[in-house]
């Protein structure tokens, strides 16, 4: 898909995995959108989208690891922003309470209280909705997008099949760093930029709804400029575990730097912070 989009004349490219809840954007040229960028901007125009017109925009959501853009745009537009464990169903209290009409996570799964499903099929229409409103290219109305909000540069490392054990020492070790009083505060630098710590914790989540609370769902450095960094271990059957290292590096200027450049001084910080090999 990417070969052909970049080497055709297509304005938009979609791909979607075998049931078709998840999908993946490119413009023309193959200009690749973010899940997470592909959520903010479709949160920003949620009003050009007919159903939306018809029923109306009540708050959005996020899985804790996807990058915050979308949370921008529900401070700007006055709207609800949820950040919520990973896992779908943590949406679904939100939808039936009447809080929540879109939601993401960065694994390329968008969704909307239309169902209470991810929908790779409905993220399509909605872009091609907002394409229309617009008359922009995908890549303009993203550039658009960073000239109002800032970008959130974001990537995601995993780590497979290791060995449970030491990554649980890893982890508690890492906890144990972030958790301490004198770490908020702190300031770390990397290749020019210098990033000062706002929050750290072990991201626990009370649902507004029915009160439960889902606690230890990811270890979550949050710097003062917005970017975080966030770690998780899932997977604890005979292959091994799983560690997953998210990096979202937020810039309200330098938004049209190439991403790999943007993310390595965040990402020299969190392999600092986690001691990761």
């Amino acid at each position: 898909l990417v070969d052909t989009v970049a080497q055709g004349d297509y304005d938009i490219g979609a791909a979607f995995d075998g049931d078709g809840d998840r999908n993946m954007i490119i413009g023309s040229k193959a200009f690749f959108v973010t899940p997470s960028d592909s959520l903010a901007v479709i949160a920003h125009y949620l009003e050009a989208i007919p159903y939306f017109q018809k029923n109306g925009v009540q708050g959005f959501a996020r899985s804790m690891p996807t990058a915050s853009a979308v949370d921008l745009v529900g401070k700007k537009l006055g709207k609800e922003v949820f950040e919520v464990p990973t896992g779908w169903k943590y949406f679904g209290n939100l939808m039936d309470a009447g809080r929540l009409c879109l939601c993401g996570e960065e694994s390329f799964g968008t969704g909307s209280n239309h169902i209470r499903e991810k929908d790779g099929i409905w993220a399509v229409l909605a872009w091609i909705s907002v394409m229309q409103h617009t008359g922009k290219s995908i890549e303009d109305i993203l550039k658009q997008h960073w000239s109002v909000y800032g970008r959130n540069y974001f990537t995601r490392y995993d780590y497979e099949e290791c060995d449970l054990e030491p990554c649980n020492e890893m982890m508690a070790s890492m906890e144990k760093n972030i958790t301490a009083a004198e770490f908020v505060g702190k300031n770390y630098s990397s290749s020019g930029k210098s990033y000062k710590v706002k929050q750290a914790d072990n991201f626990s989540y009370t649902d507004p709804v029915d009160k439960s609370v889902a606690s230890k769902q990811g270890l979550r450095i949050v710097f003062d400029d917005g970017s975080r960094i966030v770690m998780r271990l899932s997977g604890t059957g005979s292959s091994g575990a799983t560690v997953r290292l998210y990096i979202d590096s937020y810039e309200k200027e330098n938004v049209l730097g190439q991403a790999s450049v943007m993310l390595k001084p965040l990402i020299d910080i969190a392999l600092e912070i986690s001691e990761l090999p």
